[in-house]
């Protein structure tokens, strides 16, 4: 009959083996053990299983000597059958006994290695910090990397953001792609769960779009800080104040890594000014139409301070149609038939005969 639990009679060797794999028979073992069942939960080591009348139906048929016994050692491994020496065959054991056991040694492992992974900064602490002291000779030392083509850019910037541990500071004008600010929530999120902390900079055009408006809502509830600026300012990227991204060509094609210390404190002290003056933003409270009528109305400011239609696109990071959307709101609003008289009407000028 089949065994509950090891008796005294059984293999010693076997007490306390496991599969390496975790445990799990392979669907043929499987059979293999069913057979057994059905043969009454015993078997002679040198007699194969037979299928008998009562073989449950999931056993299927037997496979060769050669390959019964690789079976029989792979259940003897996990601890579903047992080699009894001094009766001569292999008898099978409860499978909850077994899961009982396995189970028991698996969180013992799990533990260990949760206990492992704890350990493991503050062991290689030392060669860490002995790797970041060696220096690099002047003629080697490369105080800005150039990586053309935007799919190598957005690699080499994942490679350096999946290394960042205290702070992302990013500059974002105009509007990214969704697909772009898909990949970089799955990257930011996972630097926030590390501990780092993330600013960003958006134009106002980023309130018009709901993709950017998500993106943003959600990467406040993770931590992130992002506010709105209502100036021009250059794409940028600082990494743990280490390496700083900036765009080489105009159509962001090519972009530099720069790692010379003077520069980034540079471009990190420009980030801090314009940090200083943009907004802060309710993202999650955000109403569109109410956002409308604040764009709308950036745009009239900036035309009653005299700029022109594409100036004003290019300041706020829209396109210069949907400028002329708004401004087509402004005169409709304000009676005004021309873009001059807008304007004057804006400055706080009366109605023009």
């Amino acid at each position: 009959m089949a065994a509950d639990h090891p008796m005294s009679d059984l293999d010693p060797r076997t007490d306390g083996m496991s599969d390496p794999e975790g445990g799990l028979p392979e669907d043929e073992a499987s059979r293999l053990y069913l057979a057994i069942l059905a043969a009454g939960g015993r078997i002679p080591f040198d007699v194969p299983a037979p299928a008998g009348p009562g073989t449950a139906p999931a056993a299927g048929p037997l496979p060769d000597p050669d390959r019964r016994q690789a079976l029989l050692d792979q259940l003897v491994a996990i601890g579903l059958v047992l080699p009894n020496r001094i009766d001569g065959c292999y008898v099978a054991v409860s499978p909850r006994a077994v899961a009982e056991r396995l189970g028991q040694e698996m969180r013992a492992r799990a533990s260990r290695l949760l206990l492992d992974a704890d350990r493991l900064p503050t062991a290689l602490d030392p060669l860490a910090r002995a790797y970041d002291a060696v220096p690099r000779p002047a003629d080697q030392a490369r105080q800005a990397v150039y990586v053309d083509g935007q799919e190598s850019i957005r690699l080499r910037i994942a490679q350096l953001v999946s290394d960042c541990r205290l702070e992302l500071l990013s500059a974002q004008p105009g509007l990214r792609p969704p697909a772009v600010l898909e990949l970089a929530h799955a990257q930011d999120r996972l630097m926030l769960r590390r501990g780092g902390t993330m600013r960003a900079l958006y134009q106002p055009v980023a309130l018009t779009a709901d993709s950017a408006v998500r993106h943003a809502t959600a990467m406040a509830e993770h931590g992130a800080q992002l506010r709105i600026l209502d100036e021009p300012f250059l794409r940028l990227i600082v990494i743990d104040r280490r390496v700083a991204v900036v765009p080489a060509a105009d159509d962001h094609s090519r972009a530099a890594f720069v790692e010379d210390p003077a520069a980034i404190a540079y471009l990190v002290a420009g980030f801090e000014r314009d940090w200083a003056r943009a907004d802060q933003v309710h993202w999650r409270g955000l109403d569109p139409r109410a956002l409308t009528r604040t764009i709308t109305h950036r745009v009239g400011r900036l035309l009653a301070q005299g700029l022109t239609q594409r100036a004003v696109a290019t300041r706020l990071g829209l396109s210069e149609r949907t400028v002329a959307g708004h401004i087509s709101r402004l005169r409709e609003l304000h009676g005004a038939d021309t873009l001059f008289q807008l304007g004057w009407l804006m400055r706080g000028g009366g109605p023009r005969d």
